[in-house]
């Protein structure tokens, strides 16, 4: 009888286990241990789901005591458990001489997702196991998630090289079914969120100030594309079942948000909150909000909410009525050079949400003394360099922000639950994923694709 992957998959992390210590195994054991008699027919299937194992994270691969990417040795190869969980096994293993409670399991729970296995190919089905619920740990079964443009960029490799397979999505609202014993701040059957961020050094001067998103050891505890200190292996993202977050990193989702509906706020929300408050957006102050879509409708929203004559600036005519009817006193097409004119000089801040190159210069002249234009869009490809000289002469600033801390999203949530502000969403089931990154792509959905998950989980259950 033919093993299946998942049974592959245990056989080769419990040897992986058992060889703990620096001792390795090769993939003939595995299916030895498998398929006694006829072994030698499932060995191509073997190093295929080793190789999978290598690149998420979960094993090490070795040829002559040199590691190596299987997909490219050639020759006999031997597997281990990474370093970095051998030795994170091994800290567990001398603690747990002092302690009656017993050491955790490696990655012992299944998730079902769609996850990218290169830059090109659109999103597939794939299986991966998340790491056992920690002392400090919340499992979160996952209800919703929205879509981001970053999840694109970062699954497209277009901002950094990937380690495919990957799952991405960072705005994820689900209710927690069990936790750890240590755990304070949530309980069984809350509805919680998780955004950007399921980790961070925690010792830094920013972390030490609630400003996580900028930990000074960098994003290594982003919800995709980190690395779990708990387990050693890469974060995987939302488009999955479940997930796994020190409680730290979760948030309460109140009960007068809409579920869906508050799963764009935890990054799209806080990207444009963040700034807004920091910049102090108010009554009496002139806010602009360059463009309108998964980012720019919130910053006109929450602006709105805040007090502030906000000026939407768009280069679509389409979205002139769309802008006021979201809470933008004035729409500006900003391709119309007469129209910038009337508002030169007149703003306390801009906030720049366009994720591709364009020229800042024709917004940075409408700023007036002493303001800011903030940029949260990341493109793919730099901006041209804004000339020097209109920054000089009035005082005026250009500034980043990056999300937001774990206290300030908390704060952005209760905000937007106080003066009802939510995003204005299209639900997207797990299967037509790809259709959805194509509109997103050509900023083709109002204002913000989200994931309902019942879809994926019902496809787990039909498996």
């Amino acid at each position: 009888m033919t093993p299946t992957r998942r049974e592959i998959e245990k056989c080769l992390l419990t040897l992986a286990i058992e060889r703990a210590g620096g001792k390795t195994f090769c993939p003939s054991e595995a299916a030895r241990r498998l398929v006694p008699d006829d072994w030698r027919e499932c060995m191509p299937q073997i190093g295929a789901v080793a190789t999978r194992l290598v690149a998420t994270g979960k094993l090490r691969c070795t040829q002559r005591d040199r590691e190596v990417d299987p997909t490219n040795a050639h020759g006999p190869l031997r597997f281990s458990l990474p370093r970095t969980i051998q030795s994170r096994r091994a800290k567990r293993a001398a603690a747990a001489k002092h302690s009656t409670h017993p050491t955790l399991h490696l990655l012992m729970i299944d998730a079902h997702s769609y996850a990218a296995f290169d830059p090109h190919s659109p999103l597939k089905s794939w299986d991966f196991q998340r790491r056992e619920v920690g002392d400090d740990d919340v499992q979160i079964d996952i209800l919703f998630c929205g879509v981001c443009h970053s999840d694109l960029h970062y699954a497209r490799s277009e901002w950094m090289p990937v380690t495919y397979p990957q799952v991405v999505g960072h705005e994820i609202v689900g209710k927690i079914v069990k936790v750890g014993k240590n755990v304070t701040k949530h309980q069984v059957g809350d509805l919680v969120g998780v955004g950007c961020l399921v980790d961070s050094c925690r010792h830094c001067d920013n972390c030490q100030a609630d400003l996580e998103n900028y930990c000074l050891e960098g994003m290594l505890g982003g919800t995709y594309m980190g690395v779990e200190k708990q387990s050693g292996q890469r974060t995987q993202g939302g488009y999955s079942t479940v997930i796994v977050v020190d409680e730290n990193y979760v948030l309460r989702i109140p009960a007068s948000l809409d579920s869906a509906k508050a799963a764009p706020l935890l990054c799209a929300g806080i990207t444009l909150y963040s700034p807004l408050r920091h910049w102090k957006a108010g009554p009496g102050k002139t806010v602009g909000i360059v463009g309108l879509g998964g980012l720019g409708h919130m910053g006109v929203k929450l602006a709105h909410a805040m007090g502030a004559k906000v000026i939407l600036f768009t280069t679509s005519q389409s979205k002139v009525a769309d802008g006021k009817k979201l809470g933008a006193d004035e729409v500006v097409i900003s391709k119309n050079e007469d129209e910038m004119a009337k508002y030169a000089g007149q703003f306390d801040l801009i906030v720049n949400t366009v994720a591709a190159s364009h020229n800042l210069d024709p917004f940075i002249n409408l700023l007036k003394l002493d303001g800011t234009m903030v940029l949260v869009g990341a493109p793919a490809t730099p901006h041209p360099s804004p000339q020097v000289f209109p920054l000089l002469m009035q005082r005026r600033s250009l500034a980043g922000s990056a999300i937001g801390g774990i206290r300030e999203t908390q704060e952005m949530l209760d905000f937007c639950a106080e003066h009802g502000v939510q995003p204005e969403i299209e639900m997207t089931s797990m299967q037509d994923i790809n259709e959805a990154w194509e509109r997103v792509a050509k900023s083709d959905v109002k204002y913000r694709f989200v994931i309902d998950m019942a879809t994926l989980k019902a496809e787990q259950k039909a498996a």
